[in-house]
């Protein structure tokens, strides 16, 4: 089955670097699983409401420089981590075929954020 992103993720892709804009258009192309793309670019009281919320353990997000996406299958069921999984290995997969290097938040060992991708900091400062 072959996806399309919505107006609502096309809008919140605004601002975002193109290189990541590629590969969650590449991803949904791939995926097994609709997605949306629920956030791209915040500004620094949206990130600062996030930090104190406790929904995000920085103030350096990388969603404040355009660099990250937080992502969630559709129709959303934050229980349903497989799916949050196969959405990961559709980005990882669009990724790799654009030669774009990129991280998972469900990969880190400090704080697992399922929702999250963003561009490498080691290629993307």
């Amino acid at each position: 089955m072959s996806y399309k992103l919505g107006t609502r993720s096309r809008q919140n892709l605004s601002g975002v670097h193109t290189d990541l804009v590629a590969v969650v258009e590449r991803a949904i192309e791939i995926t097994e699983v609709d997605f949306t793309v629920i956030e791209g670019v915040r500004n620094i009281d949206r990130q600062r409401q996030l930090y104190k919320a406790g929904n995000s353990t920085t103030m350096n997000s990388r969603h404040i420089t355009g660099h990250a996406v937080d992502m969630v299958p559709y129709p959303v069921d934050w229980d349903d981590l497989a799916r949050f999984e196969v959405m990961a290995h559709a980005m990882d997969t669009a990724a790799r075929e654009l030669s774009i290097s990129t991280v998972w938040g469900g990969d880190w060992k400090s704080f697992y954020d399922a929702p999250h991708f963003e561009l490498d900091r080691r290629r993307y400062v």
